[in-house]
């Protein structure tokens, strides 16, 4: 069996698609998943299956609304192998993440999209925002004094806003470890 980590999209965020963490992992485990854990009430969850990535997102995503009252056309699921996960950290743009009293930091995870169709919809304000692409993610710094004239915010008008799932920078640094920590056990 081999470990992933599923990110949830549109769960537990802004009060709407309520899911309990709890009751998050006994549905992964119904499911026929072993070892599942979650983390933090955004919609972090580990698992252990036979199954690939694309496998386990696609049952996750079919069953779901169907065993929570949730609004199917935003949630999204995105598996990850401890190995992409490590890549996304590993392959950070330089000094991103490493000063997060000065910078807020986010990973923005694609799914199913590609880093060049999504670049466009984002508009830095200079000296405030910065993105770069990465494989299969963006990364988004903002100046934390200047965060209400950060522009970023500006993704969720777009369509392609519902191929995306953020997590900060600390949160994915955090889900790495952990991947790598089940693994070594």
């Amino acid at each position: 069996m081999k470990t992933f980590l599923v990110l949830f999209r549109g769960i537990n965020v802004g009060g709407k698609n309520k899911v309990p963490m709890a009751s998050l992992k006994k549905f992964l485990e119904g499911l026929g998943f072993a070892d599942v854990s979650t983390y933090i009430a955004s919609g972090n969850a580990i698992l252990a299956s036979d199954q690939d990535a694309d496998e386990i997102a696609s049952r996750i995503e079919t069953a779901l609304p169907g065993h929570f009252l949730l609004d199917s056309e935003i949630i999204k699921v995105l598996v990850l192998s401890r190995q992409q996960l490590r890549s996304v950290v590993d392959d950070r743009p330089e000094g991103f993440g490493d000063q997060p009293d000065k910078f807020h930091s986010d990973a923005i995870f694609l799914m199913g999209v590609d880093v060049a169709e999504v670049m466009p919809v984002f508009n830095p304000r200079d000296g405030v925002d910065r993105v770069w692409p990465g494989n299969g993610v963006v990364y988004s710094q903002r100046l934390s004094a200047q965060r209400t004239k950060s522009r970023l915010s500006s993704i969720i008008t777009s369509p392609l806003y519902r191929s995306m799932t953020i997590r900060s920078w600390a949160t994915t640094r955090k889900l790495s470890e952990m991947l790598v920590m089940r693994d070594a056990q």
